[in-house]
């Protein structure tokens, strides 16, 4: 993407990252000299000639050998170079990926018409980048099982033709400009409900799994947010990234109205439905149709099973079915599913859709805070955002100034390197303040538009605004007590209990900054400094 604009001495032209390249190798399947190509299980261009490859895969080798003299079981995560930034992740002993990204650039031309180059080095952020890399193979291995698996099924040829077959349609689908602090999250949406209509959706699956009995696991999402998983949490984390990003985009729909439609009062007694399948046969009625389910890789690092995914939609409401991929459904299964859950998640969906109207209309009195936010918890991998106005993986929508997005980034990847609960806050040089907190394995970001406040203003805007109301409110319904999430994915958790206790650590940074002389528990500094692009000024609490 590139984006012209008049200044200086004349035109300027900016540059978006780039993926240059991406490979992946095994040092242990060439150790001899003359052997080095085989070491290289995939390269990304393709057309890049032998030697080449050869040599990059080599310095990549050698980077990763000489940082292990440092830190042997922490090798090199990445290497900045002035025009491009290298990625390296080993998912795996022995195998190494690594993604090679340009660096933004601005092109500007003088009046002589001459370019000049300037690589923007320090714009990409080491954290969502190989966060992005991570999930490459997380991906890969939830549709192939691991590098390993390929290998004893048949051998490194088999791995290279799994790994030639994804990443070759897969690669196509990273927009690296659009990648932010969401990528290093990788959180779940959660659907807020009451807890009638929760319960309503638990009797549905047990019908549902007692009905269909070959089925393992379920999973239920409404408006592309998770309801209920029986999955573990890395395993739901990936598939509802596919579910989301990939598979639901592919059938988008018209959302239908609640339980007054008038198109669902034409359903005869319910005979008639919505339903369909987003994966498998697209016509019961066709005798021929091909029954094929994509398969999916779960449990990899403990009883590693093989499913088959059945992903069936009804409105906004969709049902995944997980079963063992060594039954293959038949058409007559496929009829007996639609028939038996397309009426009654058309129904469900219905009454989800005006609960949902209901509570939306009883607090639509509210007024719009006066901030947004980035909301994440380690814990059960709930993640919310007012920030993002759509985040998929071709465009990254957000409603603040791609500076703020990277002042988040740089406080995000500044609580990595402590353990203990902190507190950063940023004024930028365009007067915004950005406040970053974590505490308890929660992350809560919020971006201010206040421009004269100071400090203590700011933290009093924050709890005046309601901060400990943030995290209750933005996952669950009116008097819920599934707070954050449902079912076996996480425990649920009661919201008088966690308003308290997200009050009382917020609270706790109030205190600090009006005592902030004072030193009874840890150390606390004040950290000012400039850059090029905006004043920042820190605040943290150790």
């Amino acid at each position: 993407m590139a984006a012209a604009a008049a200044g200086g001495a004349g035109q300027e032209k900016q540059l978006a990252p780039a993926l240059l390249s991406f490979f992946i190798y095994n040092p242990k399947l060439g150790p001899r000299e003359g052997e080095e190509e085989k070491k290289i299980l995939f390269y990304h261009p393709n057309e890049v000639e032998k030697n080449e490859k050869i040599r990059n895969v080599g310095l990549c080798e050698a980077i990763v050998q000489f940082t292990r003299t440092f830190s042997p079981s922490k090798p090199a995560k990445s290497l900045h170079t002035q025009k491009n930034r290298q990625f390296f992740n080993e998912p795996e002993e022995n195998f190494w990926m690594v993604m090679v990204v340009r660096n933004p650039v601005i092109e500007k031309y003088h009046k002589d018409g001459k370019p000049v180059i300037e690589y923007q080095e320090e714009e990409l952020l080491d954290k969502v980048y190989s966060s992005v890399l991570q999930q490459c193979y997380s991906m890969y291995k939830l549709f192939n099982g691991t590098f390993l698996k390929a290998i004893e099924d048949g051998g490194v040829r088999v791995l290279k033709e799994r790994l030639e077959k994804f990443f070759h349609r897969y690669l196509q689908t990273l927009h690296l400009q659009s990648c932010d602090l969401l990528d290093v999250f990788c959180g779940i949406s959660f659907f807020p409900l009451d807890k009638m209509t929760y319960l309503k959706i638990q009797s549905f699956i047990n019908r549902m799994e007692e009905s269909l009995n070959i089925v393992k696991y379920t999973a239920f999402l409404y408006n592309d947010q998770l309801i209920w998983s029986g999955l573990e949490q890395d395993d739901m984390r990936i598939l509802y990234k596919y579910l989301t990003t990939s598979l639901f985009p592919r059938h988008i729909e018209p959302e239908l109205a609640g339980r007054d439609s008038p198109i669902r009062a034409e359903m005869p007694g319910n005979l008639q439905h919505y339903g369909r399948f987003l994966t498998g046969p697209l016509n019961l009625n066709d005798p021929e149709a091909k029954c094929r389910f994509p398969k999916i890789f779960v449990n990899t690092d403990g009883t590693y099973e093989e499913l088959h995914l059945i992903v069936y939609k009804a409105m906004s409401a969709a049902v995944c079915f997980m079963i063992d991929a060594s039954m293959q459904p038949t058409l007559d299964f496929c009829r007996k599913l639609d028939s038996i859950v397309g009426p009654q998640l058309t129904v469900l969906a219905s009454d989800i859709c005006e609960q949902y109207n209901i509570n939306k209309r009883i607090s639509g009195s509210e007024k719009e805070p006066q901030f947004k936010f980035i909301y994440f918890n380690h814990m059960n991998l709930a993640e919310k955002s007012t920030i993002h106005m759509r985040k998929t993986p071709s465009v990254s929508l957000t409603s603040v100034h791609p500076d703020l997005m990277k002042i988040l980034g740089d406080i995000n990847s500044d609580f990595t390197r402590v353990d203990e609960d902190e507190e950063i806050i940023v004024k930028a040089m365009s007067d915004y303040w950005v406040v970053g907190k974590k505490s308890d394995q929660r992350e809560l970001y919020v971006i201010l538009n206040q421009k004269n406040a100071n400090l203590i203003e700011v933290n009093e805007t924050l709890l005046m605004t309601g901060w400990g109301r943030i995290t209750t409110s933005s996952f669950a319904g009116s008097g819920s007590c599934v707070a954050e999430s449902s079912g076996s994915l996480t425990t649920p958790l009661s919201v008088s209990a966690f308003s308290a206790a997200a009050s009382s650590c917020f609270l706790a940074s109030s205190a600090f900054l009006m005592a902030i002389s004072l030193s009874s528990h840890k150390q606390k500094f004040i950290l000012v400094y400039h850059c090029n692009k905006f004043m920042q000024t820190y605040h943290r609490l150790k």
